[in-house]
């Protein structure tokens, strides 16, 4: 334990009040923390739940100052929090991950050029500052996903593009921005790795989860990634623990990554938080994701997570709480039949209105088996009316 650990009692900050914030502020508490979340939703999900809620924007100077006198220590729920917000809380409170961390993470060139730094690869690719370097792009490029380099998730702010005519239409329906030409490549598997990484270094992981997406947003998640051989999963952890280390990360940081059909390894992405790849930690492992972020921002020990139970996690989204035409159903989706299977875990994030694509909650199936849990979940898609995978 480090000799600046804090301890229960104290209050611990975080930058943003969505269903991270709020998963995250559930285990503070359970710990015996105080919270405080800065978010200008005065309904946003972890601000329902804390002991504060400072409703102010995250460039606030008054809620940053707020937040930094309520707090002990800071952390962040989502990547595009300014990292000039934490480098002002920085000056005050010790903030996990630092901002430096945060600001490689938002912009995509620079996210990619840290993982060559790293000596981890991913796919090849270019970036575009503007519209006249479209002309001299790479053939061999296309073939492509054409994204954003600064504020894209879940699917948004990127668009395949397979010829030029299509690359110049794309990056005018992107708004013309700044943004990275990535080659598509024949995948297997989508992977991700959650790390955890200490002020003093220490370094521990979560298990390997194989995920599955559809239109860019995470479906589901299945833990341990039976389909994917285990020198794979151990080159996937390795690559994560090296990424975190040269970034000097302090807190939960995921990379995603792609397994290629001839059994080759590229990093796609990281997220400088916990993920939603790693919600079924909450049900399946003996340390969440959630309190690995608070044991790393407080400077308590990092124990090797242990998966208990095989799992499957679901994406509850919006469009589960409308019909086929279109109409809300006023109860919601049937929560009863699904409850009535075994080894389900519901978690709802508490936000009062249904949007299609909009994340309101999850559903992690355990079971003595991955097969059992996975036969469960696929029942219980069935009774949710999510298709089938």
């Amino acid at each position: 334990m480090s000799a600046s650990f804090i301890a229960p009692g104290a209050t611990l900050g975080v930058m943003g009040g969505g269903q991270l914030a709020r998963m995250f502020v559930h285990a503070a508490q359970r710990l015996g923390y105080a919270t405080a979340v800065l978010d200008p939703d005065p309904d946003s999900p972890a601000g329902l739940v804390s002991h504060h809620h400072i409703r102010a924007d995250y460039l606030d100077g008054n809620g940053l100052d707020e937040l930094a006198e309520l707090s002990a220590a800071v952390t962040t729920e989502f990547e595009n929090v300014p990292a000039q917000a934490l480098a002002r809380l920085a000056e005050r409170r010790p903030v996990a991950p630092a901002a430096a961390a945060v600001a490689i993470c938002q912009d995509r060139a620079t996210e990619k050029a840290h993982f060559a730094r790293s000596n981890v690869p991913c796919a090849p690719y270019t970036v575009l500052a503007g519209v006249g370097e479209l002309v001299g792009v790479r053939g061999d490029l296309l073939p492509g996903i054409l994204k954003t380099a600064r504020l894209g998730y879940d699917g948004k702010g990127q668009v395949r593009v397979g010829t030029r005519a299509e690359l110049s239409s794309g990056w005018a329906a992107l708004g013309s921005v700044a943004c990275v030409l990535e080659k598509m490549l024949p995948l297997a598997h989508e992977i991700s790795v959650i790390v955890a990484r200490g002020a003093d270094g220490a370094l521990v992981n979560l298990p390997v989860q194989q995920n599955l997406h559809r239109d860019g947003v995470l479906a589901v998640t299945q833990v341990p990634a039976a389909a994917v051989p285990a020198d794979v999963q151990q080159r996937a952890a390795a690559s994560a623990r090296q990424i975190a280390t040269e970034l000097g990360y302090v807190g939960v940081l995921c990379v995603e990554f792609f397994v290629l059909r001839d059994g080759s390894l590229i990093a796609n992405e990281m997220a400088p938080r916990p993920h939603n790849s790693g919600h079924y930690s909450i049900d399946a492992c003996d340390i969440s994701q959630f309190e690995l972020q608070v044991r790393a921002m407080t400077g308590a020990t990092l124990p090797e997570p242990r998966l208990h139970s095989p799992c499957v996690m679901l994406n509850l989204l919006g469009d589960l709480w409308f019909d086929d035409q279109g109409e809300e159903r006023p109860a919601g989706p049937d929560w009863a039949a699904v409850l009535a299977l075994p080894g389900v875990h519901l978690h709802l994030y508490g936000k009062s209105q249904a949007r299609s694509g909009r994340k309101m909650g999850h559903l992690t199936v355990t079971a003595p088996s991955l097969e059992a849990a996975d036969a469960v979940a696929r029942e219980a898609a069935v009774r949710l009316g999510i298709e089938g995978w």
